[in-house]
C-alpha cells in the first residue's frame, strides 16, 4: 500500500520532470490529427502510433487497433486492486478559420498572459493536454515505484471530434477486454480557476430537423398572400408554443423521468457561489429565461431544455423579394436529464407538430442523433475518495458538479460495459476549445498531473 511519503515522492518527481512532460506534450500537439478531414488520415494514424510508443515506454502492453475509420489505442497494465479504464481522444477539431489564429495551430508554444502562462495550439485543452495529464502521472508513478498503480486499461479514440462512428461497434466487439470496475474520463473542466470538480451528471441530447411544406413552389405574395398558407407562419406558431409562460416545455410527457436534485448536491451547488448575473452579463444578458422556479445553475446542469438552433425560409439574399415560401425549416435540440427517453420524446414532439399542421401543410423530418443522459452513482466510495484526494492540490475543496453538455462516451460505458464514469478534467471556460487560439493553462497541465497522482494513490488503496 503506498504511503504518504511515497505520494510525496511521486509529486516531487512530477515537479522535476515538468519540462520533459511539456516536451512530450508538444510533440503530440505538433501532429495535425484532424479526424473529420480525410486529408489528415495519415496524421491521425501517426498520433495513434505516437501514443502506442509512449505507453510502451511505461511498460504498458499497448497496441494500435484498426477500425473502419481511425484507429483505437488500447493498452493494459496488470496489478492488484480496482480495475480502472482511462479514456481520452487524440483527434482534434479543424482549425478554420486559419486567419483568426495568432500563430500556426500545430506549432504549439508557451505564452505569457494576464492570467499566467498558457500552452497555445490546437488540441491543448481538447483533449491532448488533458489526456497527457493522466499519462504523465502514471510516468511519475512508474519512476518512483518501478510499476504503475494497479490494474489500468488505457483506451484512446481517434474519432471523437467526428461523431465517433467506430466507437460503439469497437466497444461491443471488445466488451470483455474493455470492461473495468470504473472508467476515468479527462475531457471536462474545473468549476472555476481554483475549484476542481468531478462531473456526476451529463445531459443527453436529441436533435431534430424539421421542414414544413405548403405550396409546391414559392409564390408571389401579392397574388397569393392571404388565401395561401405560409409555412413560416405555421412553423413560427408551433415553435412559439413549445414553452409556456413560465418556461416549461409543453411537449406531452416531456418531463417523464426528470428527477429532483438530491439535497446533498443542492447544498454543494449553493456553496459554489455561482453568480447568475455575472454569467449572463458576460454575454450582455440580464434575465434568466428558463424555468422560472429553478436557479440558473440548476437549469444548466440538472434540467432539460428545448432550444431552436436554426430557423429559415423564403428569400435570404440582399434586398427584398416578396415571396410566400414553399418551405420553412428549423433545427431543434433537446438536452435531456435523468431517465428521459430521447426516442419517446422524439415521437411525442413529432406527433405534437403533426397535430398542429393546418390543411395543405406537411412535415418531413431528419434526426440528428439521440442519446440518454448519464448520471453517476456517488454512492460508490471511489467518488468520495477521489474528491478528497483532489482537494489538497487546489485552493478550494473539490465539488461534485453537473455538465450542461453531452459526453456520449460516458453513456456508452454505462450501457455497453455496465460501468460508471468518473469525469475529472482541468479545462477552463476560456480555453477556446474548437475555436481559434485554443489554449490550456500551464497550471492546469502541471496541477492536473499532480491531481491524477493523488487520485491514483487514493484509489490504489
Amino acid at each position: 500500500m503506498p504511503s504518504a511519503n511515497s505520494l510525496d515522492a511521486v509529486l516531487n518527481q512530477i515537479d522535476a520532470d515538468l519540462p520533459q512532460s511539456l516536451d512530450r506534450l508538444m510533440d503530440l500537439l505538433r501532429i495535425p490529427s484532424i479526424s473529420t478531414d480525410p486529408a489528415y488520415n495519415a496524421d491521425c494514424d501517426r498520433a495513434a502510433d505516437w501514443l502506442v510508443n509512449d505507453l510502451r515506454s511505461l511498460g504498458v502492453s499497448a497496441e494500435k487497433r484498426t477500425t473502419p475509420g481511425h484507429p483505437m489505442v488500447v493498452g493494459h497494465t496488470k496489478g492488484s486492486g480496482r480495475h480502472l479504464l482511462f479514456y481520452g481522444h487524440y483527434d482534434v477539431q479543424p482549425v478554420d478559420p486559419l486567419n483568426l489564429w495568432d500563430n500556426d495551430p500545430f506549432d504549439p508554444r508557451i505564452e505569457d498572459t494576464e492570467k499566467g502562462k498558457v500552452i497555445r495550439g490546437r488540441g491543448t485543452a481538447d483533449d491532448k493536454g488533458q489526456l497527457m495529464t493522466f499519462v504523465e502521472a502514471c510516468r511519475a508513478w512508474k519512476a518512483v515505484h518501478g510499476e504503475l498503480p494497479g490494474n489500468i486499461t488505457f483506451f484512446f479514440e481517434g474519432e471523437e471530434e467526428s461523431g465517433s462512428p467506430s466507437l460503439v461497434p469497437f466497444m461491443e466487439e471488445n466488451k470483455d477486454e474493455l470492461t473495468a470496475d470504473l472508467a476515468l474520463i479527462c475531457d471536462t473542466a474545473m468549476f472555476d480557476d481554483n475549484t476542481p470538480a468531478i462531473v456526476t451528471m451529463l445531459r443527453g441530447m436529441l436533435g431534430e430537423g424539421l421542414t414544413i411544406t405548403g405550396p409546391d413552389r414559392d409564390l408571389h405574395s401579392g397574388y397569393y398572400g392571404g388565401p395561401a398558407i405560409n409555412p413560416i407562419r405555421v412553423l413560427s406558431r408551433i415553435i412559439a408554443g413549445l414553452h409556456d409562460d413560465t418556461g416549461r416545455i409543453t411537449i406531452p410527457g416531456f418531463y417523464d423521468g426528470v428527477p429532483e436534485l438530491p439535497g446533498q448536491l443542492r447544498g454543494q451547488w449553493e456553496q459554489l457561489g455561482f453568480d447568475a448575473d455575472a454569467f449572463l452579463g458576460a454575454v450582455d444578458l440580464s434575465t434568466p429565461a428558463g424555468e422560472q422556479d429553478r436557479t440558473a445553475l440548476e437549469q444548466i446542469w440538472a434540467r432539460p431544455t428545448c432550444e431552436v438552433n436554426g430557423i429559415w425560409g423564403g428569400y435570404q439574399g440582399d434586398g427584398f423579394k416578396t415571396v410566400l415560401p414553399s418551405q420553412a425549416h428549423a433545427k431543434i435540440s433537446f438536452r435531456l436529464v435523468g431517465t428521459q427517453d430521447p426516442l419517446a420524446i422524439r415521437k411525442a414532439f413529432r406527433q405534437m407538430v403533426e397535430d398542429q399542421l393546418p390543411p395543405d401543410c406537411t412535415a418531413t423530418w431528419k434526426d440528428h442523433g439521440a442519446s440518454q443522459a448519464s448520471q453517476m452513482s456517488i454512492d460508490d466510495p471511489a467518488f468520495d475518495l477521489a474528491r478528497h484526494a483532489l482537494s489538497p492540490e487546489w485552493p478550494n475543496e473539490a465539488a461534485y458538479i453537473g455538465g450542461g453538455g453531452s459526453i456520449p462516451i460516458a453513456g456508452h460505458f454505462k450501457s455497453i460495459l455496465g460501468m460508471d464514469s468518473m469525469l475529472i478534467g482541468f479545462g477552463k471556460d476560456d480555453d477556446a476549445i474548437h475555436s481559434p487560439n485554443e489554449k490550456y493553462d500551464l497550471r492546469s497541465f502541471h496541477h492536473g498531473i499532480r491531481s491524477w497522482a493523488r487520485v491514483l494513490d487514493a484509489l490504489s488503496q
